[in-house]
């Protein structure tokens, strides 16, 4: 038989507790990260380490790098818009309502496709490379509109990155 230590287990709470939240559309950090809005709703520390929630804007044409994450994976759920996700080469059309998991280790990027912005939740699981990355590459959201179209720093990028186990592999195959 185990005994059970009741006050490392008191201690051990504390320091994990989570606390209950709720963010209307107006809150949550906001930023411009590769000529998208991104709003970060929920972080690892809210989430207890569990995932991190990212509310994003991507204006028609946009793409990201075809990309790899080592540490973390990906949900996604599309709200407006449409969108081409290619995954490990192949590639799937994502209108409203899709639901779309990504596990780590598998290269994968997104384009925008329709004549609309695409609107979509973001669940990273756990979370804390995609948001620490975006947090040092993006610029705090002034408004909460899409940003002025700029050409990304690819090298600044990929620097952070690689920071945060994520590998930029290129642009997004044909």
């Amino acid at each position: 038989m185990v005994a059970y230590n009741c006050e490392r287990h008191r201690k051990d709470s504390m320091l994990t507790k989570i606390l209950p939240q709720a963010l209307n559309e107006q809150e949550g950090s906001a930023y411009w990260f590769l000529n998208n809005l991104i709003t970060v709703k929920a972080t690892t520390e809210s989430t207890g380490g569990a995932y991190s929630l990212c509310h994003q804007f991507s204006p028609p044409g946009s793409a990201t790098p075809y990309h790899v994450h080592h540490t973390e994976d990906e949900a996604f759920y599309i709200l407006q818009g449409e969108s081409i996700f290619t995954c490990d080469g192949k590639k799937m059309v994502a209108g409203p309502g899709t639901y779309i998991f990504l596990p780590r280790q598998i290269p994968h990027g997104i384009r925008v496709t329709g004549s609309i912005p695409t609107e979509m939740l973001i669940f990273v699981m756990p979370g804390t490379g995609f948001v620490g990355m975006m947090e040092e590459m993006g610029e705090p959201a002034k408004e909460r509109v899409l940003p002025q179209p700029t050409v990304p720093d690819i090298d600044k990028l990929t620097r952070l990155c690689a920071k945060y186990q994520i590998d930029i592999l290129g642009p997004i195959p044909a």
